[in-house]
């Protein structure tokens, strides 16, 4: 298209542009643009988790191997660990303060073993759920993946942990007079009920802790304050009782003290159902529902926060 000046030079001018007059987003949505870093819908994200579970697997392995590299003893500290830690409060809560003295000998350390190794897998997971973000930025900031793996990566290398210690468990219930039985199989939809729990604890830490690392600090007085409230070295219902019910009760329904009791009922004759607290799976089933999703659901709405700023 030309036109003629008036002073008889030609002059040119162009077609206007389709693109001219539309906005950016609309621009961005013509030409297939999307927003650098934006969060995924829900659905997508869990098929982008998905399709990162063998990027998370290999993550959690190493994590464990190298948990213990430079020990002498390497991943026997993996199961020694916790087994001194139940020593420790062995000595102190079941000698010298009587912590058992309603229990025989042969329930009470089982009762107390199986605590604490139980209440460790809570905690560390925990734990390492805070540090998930603020401890690994730098591959955060490198790759591009769904940062809901490195909570799940730390909870599944937790798991893997817990499972060498129970072979530990299940030897010291033998010493003591409980041998394998139907019941037993009880310890595995449990252990999965508290791994779903504790990866949804891990994820509401790690965006906690992704803006304020001091959190870190404070966390072991919390889970102090909860290993002693959640029943791992004396029966709940034995001391509460005579305070009123709803102590008791709040006590027992926590759930921690919950995998707790479901794990040293089924692997303790002796630990009778009269210990556990009403409707106890539905409870289990509950917690691992409300904070497994719950968690998820709110360790996404952050997603594109992560290792910025």
């Amino acid at each position: 298209m030309s036109d003629t000046t008036h002073d008889g030079a030609l002059a040119t001018s162009r077609p206007l542009s389709d693109d001219a007059g539309l906005s950016p987003a609309e621009l961005a949505r013509k030409y297939g643009l999307s927003v650098s870093g934006a969060r995924p819908g829900l659905g997508e994200y869990v098929r982008q988790l998905w399709g990162r579970r063998h990027f998370i697997m290999a993550f959690s392995r190493a994590k464990l191997v190298a948990q213990y590299s430079q020990a002498k003893l390497g991943q026997v500290w993996q199961v020694a660990t916790p087994l001194l830690n139940a020593v420790v409060y062995w000595l102190i809560f079941g000698l010298i303060l009587k912590a058992g003295r309603e229990m025989p000998k042969d329930v009470y350390i089982p009762f107390l073993v199986m605590g604490i190794f139980v209440f460790t897998f809570t905690q560390s997971s925990l734990m390492a759920g805070v540090r998930a973000i603020s401890g690994n930025l730098g591959l955060v900031r490198a790759l591009h993946f769904p940062r809901a793996a490195l909570p799940v990566s730390f909870s599944l290398q937790q798991l893997q942990q817990l499972l060498y210690s129970m072979i530990v468990v299940f030897v010291i219930a033998v010493c003591f007079g409980n041998y394998p039985q139907l019941s037993w199989l009880l310890v595995i939809p449990t252990l999965a009920l508290q791994f779903v729990f504790n990866t949804g604890l891990a994820m509401i830490f790690a965006r906690a802790g992704s803006k304020t690392p001091d959190l870190a600090q404070l966390m072991p007085f919390v889970m102090r304050t909860w290993m002693y409230a959640s029943g791992v070295m004396f029966p709940i219902g034995i001391y509460l009782k005579e305070q009123p019910a709803w102590i008791s009760d709040l006590l027992l329904w926590n759930p921690v003290a919950i995998y707790m009791d479901l794990i040293r009922f089924a692997l303790i004759d002796d630990y009778a159902a009269s210990n556990l607290p009403p409707h106890v799976w539905a409870f289990a089933v509950g917690w691992a529902a409300v904070i497994g999703i719950g968690g998820f659901v709110y360790f996404w709405k952050s997603e594109e926060r992560y290792g910025r700023g």
